[in-house]
């Protein structure tokens, strides 16, 4: 008893001298900043004695001190109403505002701070406090995992520092990394931590993606067991008239009720579970940055939590807030430095893209972070958490490019510092990389040939299309296509469209490089013949499309036929059949690979499958794909880096799968990552059927 006595009294003296140590600093710092800065003054009413003054600089700098330490969290409850961009701008003024304050307590005669000068200030007071009291704490374990948990606040969730021996899990998505990317970086040294786990502590499996490569259907397959019915990361459901897209959150928060509607079970973290930056929710109890809660009303939306959880630290506030705006610089200086150097391939990067990405590399990085972290401090069993920096540079930059390399780099020290405080958690974390998707490098649809894949559907229709489009070399070839269909001029009368009875225009939607083309007026998913029969040039004027790698529709005769250029039409059931009528020109499935016969098969069986699905060309060669959307990194269907992600975990879990053996689809990583959290001692759920789905 004694001895735990005397411990206790020995951390209260070092807390006393860390506080005086950090109190000393900002009051030098203070002074420093009084002596350099013209609109800054302290001043005493007795005259301008150093005594008076330091005594002045050290009550203004407890202060300021207490009120960042009492005022500040009140103050960012506030800023969780106010959208994330503004964040950046109102962290500098609110400081400011604080510093103030805390001038305006002292007894001497009143210290002057211009407005302008307070920001600057008090950003740096609250940076030099924060770098001193890390630099205190690092030398004591326990103080510095105290002080990893406060920055994390837990919101009174506190959990004693002894935990359960058995391991937790920490899933930690890397979003849109592909297998390839991770080892090159590797091998390059850009990722010097994932280099020092790869067949030493890590084992490294490649697994495949579902037809729809993006992160809306991995995520929900791998959290929820299933990815049924999302043929696309956008598409139109004729049942209601609405278009689904997997990062709005009402679409978000439909697609997991469905989930969980169909498995019959909450999800991957339905058990002592956090979730952190994702999609959807997994069926933790702990949510922060969820898409899928985003659109609720109430208590119940947490999404906004975690933003709480970290800026009520004003330090922390303070040094996002600054790397927030110097992305920003860095990515206006890029693209600028793409046009003078006239790279190829280049998008427009402009308007509010430098802050998107500023928050996707910087906020959101941050702030999933310092969730994570808590989560270890406070010993939770499975976290899975997702970081989007690099795809979202990818898509604009390139997914090979210096931009998106310098973005692996910081994630690379976000992993190792996650790895490092889970040596100060409760009980040992066995950390698991991932990926959801990789990307595609190339041109974009639009840039290689002049128009859209709007523009060239409309065109086959015959309806009328923006002059420059009608100009160009597909669009001409279309129009001839229709003309000799129809065996009658197109669009005459200037050009003006006469609508014909009630049919409504095409509805083409674009998820990277995978087009989806619905007729809203049809309430059934179209078959070829009926398609035939309404626009009888569309379907042959997108399947013979240099641009076009294959064209996926229902069939009255086949049940669904998978169309190439020179007339190729291959019925869905026997793309996997020995001697397939693939003509002389071969399956048009030939280039993209293994698994892609049976992805198209899943697709086809949805039942929101859009009346025609449309896959870019693919040039294995290069590995480069044409991107419907306006992006040079794209991700979505079929082709190239897009559909081999990664996954990364510890020898001490058993293997993903069987050697000889693929890992195939999120439903299937799911069931890996749920048979590891079993090994865990983590949640135990059993295997259920629901229908012909099974999870595990």
């Amino acid at each position: 008893m004694r001895d735990v006595g005397a411990g206790r009294w020995r951390r209260i003296a070092s807390q006393i001298g860390r506080s005086v140590a950090v109190w000393a600093v900002s009051t030098l710092t203070m002074l420093v900043l009084a002596g350099i800065l013209p609109d800054f003054r302290i001043r005493t009413g007795d005259g301008d004695s150093a005594t008076r003054i330091a005594v002045t600089a050290a009550i203004g700098a407890g202060a300021f001190g207490l009120l960042s330490a009492l005022v500040w969290p009140l103050l960012v409850r506030l800023l969780l109403l106010v959208p994330a961009l503004v964040l950046g701008l109102l962290v500098f003024f609110l400081n400011g505002g604080l510093l103030l304050v805390a001038l305006r307590l002292t007894p001497a005669d009143r210290p002057e701070a211009a407005p302008e000068t307070a920001v600057v200030v008090a950003a740096v007071m609250s940076a030099v406090a924060s770098a001193t009291g890390a630099a205190l704490a690092v030398r004591d374990d326990d103080a510095y995992r105290r002080r990893l948990y406060r920055l994390a606040d837990r919101r009174g969730l506190a959990r004693p520092f002894e935990g359960p021996t058995t391991p937790g899990v920490v899933f930690l998505q890397l979003d849109g990394v592909g297998h390839d990317v991770l080892v090159r970086a590797a091998e390059k040294g850009l990722m010097p931590t994932v280099a020092g786990w790869l067949d030493a502590t890590h084992r490294l499996t490649p697994w495949r993606t579902d037809w729809s490569s993006q992160t809306g259907a991995s995520q929900l397959g791998i959290l929820h067991g299933t990815n049924h019915d999302i043929p696309a990361f956008r598409w139109y459901e004729k049942d209601t008239g609405e278009v689904m897209v997997c990062n709005r959150p009402t679409s978000a928060a439909e697609l997991q009720r469905r989930a969980v509607e169909r498995t019959g079970d909450g999800g991957l973290l339905t058990v002592d579970g956090a979730s952190r930056g994702n999609l959807f929710g997994g069926g933790a109890d702990e949510q922060a940055l969820v898409l899928s809660v985003a659109g609720r009303r109430g208590r119940e939306n947490r999404s906004r939590a975690g933003y709480f959880a970290y800026f009520s630290d004003p330090a922390n506030a303070v040094r996002t807030a600054l790397s927030f705006f110097a992305e920003v610089g860095r990515e206006i200086g890029q693209s600028t430095m793409a046009r003078i150097r006239k790279r190829r391939p280049r998008i427009a990067r402009g308007g509010l893209y430098p802050f998107i990405r500023a928050f996707a590399t910087v906020i959101e990085r941050d702030v999933v972070v310092a969730a994570v972290m808590g989560d270890m401090l406070a010993g939770r069993t499975a976290v899975y958490a997702d970081l989007v920096a690099y795809d979202e540079v990818a898509h604009h930059s390139g997914p090979h490019s210096r931009d998106a390399e310098k973005v692996l780099q910081r994630l690379d020290r976000a992993t190792e510092l996650i790895a490092e405080v889970a040596q100060h958690a409760p009980r040992p974390y066995r950390i698991v990389l991932l990926s959801d998707h990789g990307q595609s490098p190339g041109e974009t649809f639009r840039g290689r040939y002049g128009l859209g894949l709007g523009d060239l559907v409309r065109a086959g229709c015959g309806l009328p299309v923006p002059r420059r489009a009608r100009r160009t070399h597909s669009g001409a070839e279309a129009r001839a296509a229709v003309r000799a269909a129809l065996r009658r001029p197109v669009e005459e009368n200037g050009g003006r469209h006469v609508p014909t009875g009630h049919r409504s225009e095409p509805l083409v939607l674009a998820s990277g490089n995978l087009g989806l083309i619905s007729f809203p007026d049809v309430h059934h998913r179209m078959t070829r013949e009926e398609i035939d029969a309404r626009h009888p040039a569309l379907l042959t004027t997108l399947a013979n499309h240099p641009g076009v790698g294959f064209v996926l529709v229902a069939s009255e005769e086949h049940g669904g036929v998978v169309l190439g250029a020179h007339g190729v039409e291959i019925p869905v059931d026997a793309l996997d059949e020995p001697g397939a009528p693939d003509g002389e020109h071969g399956t048009p499935l030939a280039d993209f690979g293994p698994g892609a016969a049976s992805a198209v098969r899943r697709t086809h069986s949805f039942p929101h499958t859009a009346d025609i699905m449309v896959n870019s060309w693919y040039d294995p060669a290069e590995g480069e794909v044409l991107a419907f959307e306006e992006q040079i990194g794209s991700h979505g269907g079929l082709g190239g880096a897009q559909g081999k992600p990664f996954l990364l975990a510890p020898f001490a879990l058993s293997e993903a799968v069987e050697e000889g053996a693929e890992l195939v689809g999120a439903e299937h990583l799911h069931r890996v990552l749920r048979r590891w959290l079993r090994e865990c001692n983590g949640p135990q759920v059993p295997l259920e059927v629901s229908g012909d789905h099974q999870v595990a």
